[in-house]
């Protein structure tokens, strides 16, 4: 395995999904960022924080159910705990500025929303329909490494329903599998243009406000950059209704109508976006099955390296990416053997 020496992040052996081409157009997933994005270095934890950080893993060591008042409460399964890495409690402690309650609360509050929503029995084939037209793409990514998420309702193809929503659950799900190393949020870009076919495909002010929730109480610091492009005072309009209802932080990150190539590197933009240079054409028959054996794939190898580590509540997610070289248990077994050497020299 790779050592945070020698490990290049999101670099991926070669596959059929980078094979799938016709007539020169890219028809699948980008597989890895560019050689020369880099994520931003991630300042380490103060005392302070580490301490609130240890409380809160203790205490997620020790639940021993998850809460429901739908009837679907029950003993954690492996695939939370796995859920519950060491950047996924950090996540939650920033959303609650360090409050170490708040964020425990928040956490099993996601838990139970997880199972209540059904998150892990959403499957490809039901999401399937609602993506026929390319109106949500993941594709390429930008110059901190993060999955760029096009989101394109001019090419909406359904009318408002549960699993409108229930699709972009989905596919913010397969966006953080395709996450590299040491990047751990995501690039949306929102595409206002209008559409040939629908008079309004902007969301309705209810459904507007359910995936806000969604995103914000249960996707916390998962947003890099919000590019949002095409928009109309209609639409700006919209997002002065919506404003109030977002979270300060989520605000900033909002880009109305920049420079998209000050963000994402030139080839891995669409080209019909300005400055874009990649290639693609949305052909669901071909996207749609690589873009899941692709998340597949991920999802199967940071399993095998959970339960090969010792299925860890608190494991490190750059190693569950086969960045590092150990996992959280081995690593903690290292430092104390280093440190009982040291003082046995002394």
């Amino acid at each position: 395995m790779a050592t945070p020496e020698t490990a290049v992040p999101g670099t991926v052996e070669p596959s059929v999904i980078e094979e799938k081409r016709a007539g020169g157009s890219l028809l699948t997933p980008v597989a890895a960022p560019t050689p020369d994005s880099v994520p931003d270095e991630k300042p380490a934890l103060t005392s302070e924080q580490q301490t609130k950080y240890d409380w809160l893993l203790e205490r997620a060591k020790s639940w021993i159910e998850v809460p429901s008042t739908q009837g679907k409460g029950g003993p954690l399964t492996d695939s939370e705990k796995q859920w519950l890495t060491r950047e996924c409690l950090i996540r939650y402690l920033k959303a609650t500025k360090w409050h170490e309650k708040d964020s425990e609360k928040r956490l099993l509050g996601t838990l139970a929303w997880r199972r209540e929503y059904g998150v892990e029995e959403l499957t490809a084939d039901h999401i399937s329909p609602e993506n026929e037209t390319g109106k949500q793409v993941l594709l390429g990514y930008d110059k901190q490494t993060r999955p760029v998420h096009y989101l394109i309702p001019g090419r909406q193809n359904t009318d408002v329903s549960p699993r409108q929503v229930q699709h972009l659950v989905f596919m913010v799900e397969r966006v953080i599998e395709l996450m590299p190393a040491r990047q751990d949020t995501l690039c949306l870009l929102v595409n206002m243009a209008k559409s040939k076919n629908r008079s309004n495909t902007a969301p309705g002010i209810g459904q507007a406000r359910e995936v806000l929730h969604i995103l914000q109480t249960h996707y916390p610091e998962r947003l890099g950059w919000a590019l949002v492009i095409n928009v109309p005072w209609v639409v700006t309009g919209f997002f002065k209704l919506i404003h109030p209802f977002m979270d300060p932080m989520t605000r900033e990150k909002l880009k109305f109508n920049d420079d998209l190539t000050k963000y994402i590197p030139k080839e891995h933009l669409m080209k019909g976006y300005e400055g874009g240079e990649l290639d693609f054409e949305y052909d669901h028959s071909a996207y749609w099955p690589a873009l899941n054996e692709l998340c597949s794939q991920r999802r199967a190898e940071q399993k095998a390296r959970w339960e090969a580590s010792g299925k860890h509540i608190g494991e490190l997610e750059d190693y569950l990416k086969g960045y590092a070289a150990q996992g959280v248990a081995a690593a903690a077994s290292t430092a104390a053997e280093t440190q009982t050497s040291a003082d046995a020299a002394a």
